[in-house]
C-alpha cells in the first residue's frame, strides 16, 4: 500500500500520503461523504408533500412525484450538502508539506510531538516534530482541533509540550493512553 485513495466507500474515503520520517510511515486522513442538507419541513408541507415516506426520500436526495403529478426535487426542501469530519494521522514524521496540505481543513489533527522546542535539531534528525512545529501545520491547514502524540518518555509531565504549543494553537491537547476523542459535526 502506498500514497492515495486507500479505500473509498459510500459515508467515508481514506487517503494517505508519505510523511517524513527516517523509516518510510505513511500519514492518513479519513474523510466523511458530504452529508445531505438540513430538511426544512415547513417548506416539504407549503409544497404539499405528505409526512412520512416521501420527506425521508427527499431528505436522503430523492425527488418525488406528488399525486396531483407535481415533482419536488430535494433542493427545493432542504439547505445546501453539509460537510462531513475530517480526522488526519501523521505517526511518526518531521513537519512536512503533504501531511500540512492532508490536514487543510480538518476537524482532528492527530500529529508527532516527540521532543519540546529546545530539542528541535534532535527532533529533526530523528525524524520527529516539536510542539511548535506541530501547532504551525494545524495553523496553517486551518484545523478545528490538535492532539499531541508519539510524545518522549522523557516527559513525566507533558505540561510544556502544550505550552508551547498553546503559543502558537490554542485548541491543542495531549494524548493519553486509552483516551475518547469527540468529533462533532460542524453544524
Amino acid at each position: 500500500m502506498g500514497e492515495g485513495l486507500v479505500y473509498e466507500g459510500k459515508r467515508y474515503e481514506a487517503l494517505a500520503v508519505w510523511a517524513d520520517h527516517s523509516a518510510q510511515n505513511l500519514a492518513y486522513a479519513l474523510a466523511e461523504s458530504r452529508r445531505p442538507g438540513r430538511f426544512f419541513p415547513e417548506k416539504a408541507e407549503k409544497l404539499g408533500v405528505p409526512r412520512g415516506k416521501l420527506w425521508s426520500r427527499l431528505q436522503r436526495g430523492g425527488i418525488v412525484k406528488l399525486e396531483n403529478g407535481r415533482v419536488v426535487k430535494p433542493n427545493e426542501v432542504t439547505g445546501p450538502p453539509r460537510p462531513g469530519r475530517k480526522i488526519v494521522y501523521s505517526g511518526d514524521t518531521r513537519p512536512c508539506d503533504a501531511v500540512e496540505r492532508l490536514a487543510l481543513n480538518a476537524d482532528l489533527l492527530i500529529h508527532d510531538c516527540t521532543l519540546d522546542d529546545e530539542l528541535v535539531e534532535k527532533a529533526l534528525e530523528q525524524g520527529h516534530s516539536t510542539p511548535s512545529q506541530a501547532a504551525s501545520i494545524a495553523n496553517r491547514a486551518d484545523v478545528k482541533r490538535l492532539i499531541l502524540t508519539h510524545i518522549s518518555p522523557r516527559y513525566d509531565d507533558p505540561k510544556i509540550l502544550l505550552e508551547q504549543a498553546r503559543k502558537i494553537f490554542p485548541n491543542v491537547h495531549v494524548a493519553e493512553d486509552l483516551m475518547e476523542i469527540e468529533v462533532p459535526y460542524a453544524d
